[in-house]
C-alpha cells in the first residue's frame, strides 16, 4: 500500500469509527500532515477532551497518551506504538517520588506534565514548558520540589526568589545542546532570532532571544516582524513552523536535537492502530483522580 492510499484509508477509519488522530509537533511530517490537531502535548489532550470523538490516536509518547485519558476517561486512547517511551518521564519513578516527598515533608510537588500519570498523581499540581513560571509564581509557598526535569526546574527558580528542590531529569535531546552550537548557528545566521526551548540547560537558555514551548514558538514567530529564526528544539517543529510562516526562514540550531521516540510512528503504525483498536492506554481511576486533581489545578493557575 502506497503512501497516498494509506492516508486515505486512515481518514476513512477515523470517520468511521468516530476518531480524532493527535499529532505532537516532533512528530515527523507526514504524520502531522494527516493529523486532525497538531500542538504540545497537553495542548492536544485539552482539544481532544472537548471534542465528541469516541477514540483519540496520540501520535507522540506513552505520557501523552496518559495524559489524554486521564482527561478522557470515556474515551478510548491508542498509542500507536507502545514502545514510544519518554526518557526524561522514565527519570521519575513513584516509589523514589514518595521517599523524596517523605524527606521533604509538606514541600509541594510541582510536577512537569512529561512524566507519568502514576507520577502525576503524587504530585501537587502540573506545569507545562509554557506555564511553568505562572504556575511556580502563582503557589503561595516560598520552598517547592520540582520533578522529573532540572532544566526546567532551573529555569523558573531564576525567575522568581523561592526555594526549588531539583529531581534530577533530564531531556537528552535538550540537554545536549552546548554554548558551542549557540555559539555557531548565531554565526551562520546572525540577524536571526533565537528560540530556545526551556527543557535546555540554563546557561544555554541565558542566550537566547526568546524562551519559550514549541507552541509558543510558532506563536512567536507568527506575531513576529523578524524573518530569520534559529529554532532550538527537537528538529520536528521545523515543519510545522515552516508551514505556520511559509515567508519566512527557519533554521535547527542544532541538527543533533532528534529524539528517536518522537520519531518511531509511521502511517502504516497509525494505520493498523486504528483498523485493530491495538495499543490502548487506560489509566486507572485509582492514579487518574489525583493525577487529574494535579492536572487540574495548573490549568485553573494558567
Amino acid at each position: 500500500m502506497n503512501n497516498q492510499t494509506t492516508v486515505e484509508t486512515i481518514r476513512n477509519l477515523l470517520r468511521e469509527k468516530n476518531a480524532v488522530l493527535l499529532a505532537h509537533n516532533y512528530q515527523p511530517a507526514e504524520i502531522q500532515d494527516i493529523a486532525d490537531l497538531c500542538g504540545d502535548s497537553l495542548e492536544l489532550s485539552i482539544k481532544a477532551s472537548k471534542t465528541d470523538a469516541d477514540i483519540i490516536v496520540f501520535c507522540g509518547v506513552h505520557f501523552m497518551a496518559e495524559t489524554a485519558s486521564i482527561l478522557s476517561p470515556e474515551k478510548t486512547v491508542l498509542l500507536p506504538r507502545s514502545d514510544s517511551g519518554c526518557p526524561m518521564a522514565d527519570m521519575v519513578a513513584p516509589d523514589a517520588l514518595r521517599e523524596k516527598k517523605a524527606a521533604l515533608e509538606g514541600v509541594p510537588v510541582v510536577t512537569y506534565v512529561n512524566s507519568s500519570a502514576a507520577v502525576k498523581a503524587l504530585s501537587t499540581v502540573c506545569c507545562t514548558s509554557a506555564n511553568v513560571v505562572a504556575v511556580v509564581r502563582g503557589m503561595d509557598e516560598t520552598e517547592l520540589l520540582m520533578v522529573p526535569d532540572r532544566n526546567l526546574a532551573m529555569y523558573a527558580a531564576s525567575k522568581m526568589n523561592k526555594t526549588v528542590h531539583l529531581w534530577e531529569g533530564y531531556c537528552p535531546i535538550h540537554d545536549r545542546l552546548t554554548l558551542d552550537d549557540i555559539a555557531k548557528a548565531r554565526k551562520d545566521h546572525p540577524e536571526a532570532v533565537l528560540m530556545i526551548h526551556p527543557e535546555c540547560r540554563l546557561e544555554v537558555l541565558e542566550k537566547a532571544d526568546v524562551v519559550t514551548s514549541t507552541s509558543g514558538m510558532i506563536r512567536y514567530a507568527e506575531n513576529s516582524d523578524k524573518t530569520e529564526f534559529l529554532v532550538g528544539t527537537e528538529i520536528g517543529l521545523l515543519h510545522p513552523i515552516q508551514k505556520a510562516c511559509p515567508d519566512k526562514r527557519f533554521f535547527p540550531v542544532s541538527n543533533k536535537m532528534i529524539c528517536p521516540d518522537m520519531k518511531r510512528i509511521s502511517l502504516e503504525d497509525v494505520l493498523n492502530s486504528i483498523e485493530t483498536l491495538e495499543g490502548e492506554v487506560k489509566v486507572p481511576e485509582h492514579i487518574r483522580k489525583p493525577a487529574y486533581t494535579a492536572v487540574k489545578r495548573m490549568i485553573d493557575m494558567s
